[in-house]
This record gives structure tokens, sequence and C-alpha cells, in this order.
């Protein structure tokens, strides 16, 4: 447990090293936390909920950064508002390094002391670890944000270390054959009947992926690949953002306000041409191939519609996703390595889990016997089950050990910072 805590604990700051100073304060929307926020709550939450629980006698750091630092929860006491993490210049980033480094040491010590609770102790470093690697795909996410949205459009790299967000770098065979928007894009049946839904087995989920239960499903078709951009341009060409009867009617309302009718980052040049904000390259010529991304659940669903199809339901997708693709991509995940490779296969495979977070027909709400934890940890996902929809499968900003097919992913219908992607059903 002391080794994968410190490789969790130390890829954060590595995420971070092709940072100015300037970039670790700034907040350009509500949505978007400074990356010097999410490094001092995750250390938040280990001395919260780990060290001054159960260790006997510790002092906190700095009582201070507990109003700073907490998120949302109510029974951990008052804390500043979401959109005013962007406005405390104070603690400075130092003080928040070291307050990782202080960290660090009494957890590392605790992990390899004779504690009497120590396996309680290790549960706890655990989901610690998964809640951290949580914020490392939010740290890229609103990383991409905030310099994505800066007029320089400046590539976050360094020279040494390569990064992509360029997605699965797919083939004709992979995604279709013919021209972007032919739809001539393979299917797979899946068989309808009783299926079993849930996390099963002695490793880790989140406690919205139990209890195990039993759905009832029809038999349906489901893409074996994302949609493209390609194809989502052909959706944008044929007028898909001004046609109401494609949308819901909040969808077309929320259309309607977009300055840029299509995905987030995308925009056209002087001459015309779709452009797209890649972290590892600034402005870059839109890709047909690549899977479309940064789509809210709206431009999924009316897309979905356009196309003739649909959005699966969750429990659609993690049926389709035992039968296609069980497994992780062997390839390490960018928030990984910082050198997503990307993913293609010549033999047309599909890749569900690892790619792009997938939009489903689904709301967000509790399983059978969902078992809700009590106290703080109670409010960790039981407390946002509404006005939600769930995504499925992770994306390449997702740690690799983080996805599992029964992951529950859940946004407003509205978000797109993340990268969400389409997958369309028969």
């Amino acid at each position: 447990m002391t080794s994968h805590f410190t490789r969790v604990r130390a890829q954060s700051i590595a995420l971070c090293e092709g940072l100015q100073p300037e970039d670790y304060v700034v907040q350009p929307h509500p949505d978007v936390s400074p990356p010097k926020w999410h490094l001092g709550h995750v250390s938040w939450f280990f001395e919260n909920f780990v060290l001054a629980k159960h260790v006997a006698g510790y002092k906190l750091f700095d009582e201070r950064l507990n109003w700073f630092f907490n998120s949302y929860y109510e029974s951990q006491g008052p804390r500043i508002m979401r959109s005013s993490r962007g406005n405390m210049t104070r603690p400075e980033l130092s003080v928040v390094l070291a307050y990782r480094k202080h960290v660090d040491a009494a957890i590392t010590e605790l992990l390899e002391s004779n504690y009497p609770e120590l396996k309680e102790i290790e549960k706890l470093v655990e989901l610690g670890c998964h809640h951290e690697q949580q914020h490392q795909e939010l740290l890229l996410t609103d990383i991409k944000y905030i310099l994505g949205t800066n007029p320089y459009f400046p590539a976050y790299k360094r020279e040494d270390v390569g990064t992509s967000d360029t997605l699965s770098r797919t083939t004709e065979e992979v995604v279709l054959k013919g021209e972007p928007g032919s739809f001539n894009k393979k299917f797979e049946a899946i068989k309808g009947g009783l299926h079993t839904i849930g996390h099963q087995g002695e490793g880790f989920c989140w406690d919205n992926e139990l209890s195990v239960h039993k759905v009832y499903l029809e038999d349906f078709r489901i893409a074996r690949h994302l949609v493209t951009n390609g194809e989502y341009l052909a959706f944008m060409n044929d007028g898909g953002y001004e046609r109401f009867e494609l949308w819901q009617m909040e969808g077309i309302e929320w259309a309607r306000q977009l300055e840029t009718k299509a995905p987030l980052y995308w925009q056209r040049n002087e001459e015309g041409d779709w452009m797209y904000y890649q972290l590892d390259g600034g402005l870059q010529p839109v890709d047909p191939l690549h899977p479309v991304t940064h789509i809210s659940w709206y431009e999924a669903d009316a897309y979905a519609r356009w196309a003739g199809a649909r959005l699966p339901t969750e429990f659609e997708w993690e049926v389709a996703c035992h039968q296609l693709d069980p497994k992780v991509s062997l390839l390490q995940n960018w928030s990984d390595s910082r050198q997503y490779q990307g993913y293609a296969s010549p033999r047309g495979e599909p890749q569900m889990l690892g790619t792009a977070w997938e939009w489903t027909n689904s709301a967000y709400l509790p399983y059978p016997r969902y078992p809700r934890l009590e106290g703080a940890l109670g409010e960790y996902n039981g407390k946002f089950m509404i006005n939600q929809m769930v995504l499925r499968g992770g994306s390449c900003a997702t740690p690799k050990r983080h996805i599992r097919l029964t992951y529950r992913n859940f946004f407003q219908t509205d978000k797109r910072w993340q990268f969400t992607g389409i997958r369309i059903v028969m």
C-alpha cells in the first residue's frame, strides 16, 4: 500500500510540471478548479479522514486549510464557494506543496507502523488514492480548459515529455468505409433477457456501483466505435444545432446560447477551417477520423436522434462492455504516463474503456439496496443522485488502474469540459 500511495501522490505533482506559476491559481469557469486547489484538496482528504481521525495527538498542518480545501462536505464544516477558488492567491503554492509533503510523511509513517487498526487505515488510504486519481483526471481536464480558453492557446507539455489527447487514431476499417457521416458503421448485436448489473468481486469500487442486481433488456445493437469528428461534422453541416425537432426543450434553448455551434474547443480559423485545441499542440486541424469529444448530453442526444439511433442506457452499455471490451487496453492512459499513445486496432476491435466517457440515456440513481455509507463518506456519491446523467467507460485522462466497466460517472446535461463522447445504439 505504501508504494501505491507514493506513486499516486507523485503522479499528481508530475501532471503539473508543465505549468507556469500563474496557471496554478486561475479559475476561468465555476466548474473548473485551479490546479493549486486540487493539490491541496486531495491532501486535505487524507489529513481529515485518515490522520485527524485515527492518529492520537495528530496536529493539523494548518487549521485554516480545512476551510479552504473542503469541497462539498457539509459534515466537515464551513468552506469557500466553489466559484471562489480562483480568487485565493493565498495560501501560496509553496505552502500547498509543503502541506503535501507533511501529509505524505505522516501517512507513510502510519502505513509502516504497527498501528492496531492498520487494516481499516489501509482501506481508507486506498479510498483516498482513488479519490486522488479522480482529481488527477480533473487536473488534466481543468488544465485543458485553463489553457484552451487562453488567447495564446499554449500547449501543455515539457520538451522532454510528449503528451497527446488526440484519442484513438482510427482507420477506415475501424470506424467506417466511405466518407465521414455515411453511417456505414459496424454494430454489434447484444442479446436481451435478464442480465446482472453492478460490481462483483474483491476489487475496489465506489458505493454507487453496488449492489449487484438483475435488469431485463430487449435485444439491441450497439456501435462498435465512438462517433467521429467527421460524422459529427456531418450533423453540424446538416443544420443539427438549429433543428429543434432533434433536441430536448432544455437542450435547444441551451444550444441557442452557444457562441460557437460546435463541440467545446472547436473554432474556425481565418480560412474557415475547423480547428481544435489540443493540450499537446495548441490549435490543430480537426481530424475527421478521431472520436468527437467534449460533447454535452444535449448534443449527444440530438446527434443520436439525427442519426436515426439513440444513446444506450447504462445497463445496455455495461452488458455490451462485458461482451465486447471487458478489459482496459494495455496502453497506459495519458494521466498515468503523460505519453498517451492513442489506440488503433488493425482488426477494428472495439474499445469501450479508456477512450472517452460515453454519455448514456440513464439518470443517475441508486441501485436497489444501495449501501449509502454513514457519516461524511456518505456524502461522496449518494447526495448527487438527482438531475444528473450517467457516463461510462473512462477516458484517455482517467488513470488506467482507476477504470472498470462498472464505474458510474455522472454529470449534469450541459457539462462538456470532460473528455465526453458518443456511442449510439439501434
